[in-house]
């Protein structure tokens, strides 16, 4: 069973996906995000080639806990997303899981182009990578 994450931007959207077990996370791609419509379509597209069961949504909480304006467009996506596919839509809190995805790509010397490019695609991997951790725990 493959696992999809999702970190839904306003202008991006990363995706990543589990590997068969559901224990390794790898980034995939980046959706330009045009329309919601389009970016459902190429979503949906991923997840049938790759036999997805189950969506993991990025919700960028505050500091603080509350839910900001990023994590109520995160859960309008979610929602949208369960009713285009027949998929379980998990909410998986991902504070500053960007800017730890930046903070790997300026350890490795990364320039600023390169990472503008990926960083939504490696946060994604960092929220699977999260999520599938946190699985195996429950299983212990």
């Amino acid at each position: 069973m493959r696992i999809m994450a999702l970190d839904i931007g306003t202008k991006n959207i990363g995706v990543a996906l589990s590997d068969e077990s559901a224990t390794v996370a790898q980034g995939k791609e980046v959706i330009k995000r045009v329309s919601n419509a389009k970016a459902l379509l190429r979503i949906k597209e991923i997840a049938g080639e790759n036999r997805v069961a189950k969506i993991v949504v990025g919700l960028p909480i505050n500091m603080d806990g509350t839910e900001g304006e990023r994590a109520r467009d995160s859960v309008r996506f979610a929602e949208m997303l369960r009713e285009e596919t027949s998929l379980t839509v998990v909410l998986w809190d991902e504070r500053l899981s960007t800017r730890e995805a930046e903070s790997v790509m300026i350890m490795a010397s990364m320039s600023r182009k390169k990472r503008k490019k990926v960083v939504d695609k490696l946060a994604a991997q960092l929220i699977l990578q999260s999520y599938l951790d946190s699985q195996g725990r429950k299983e212990e």
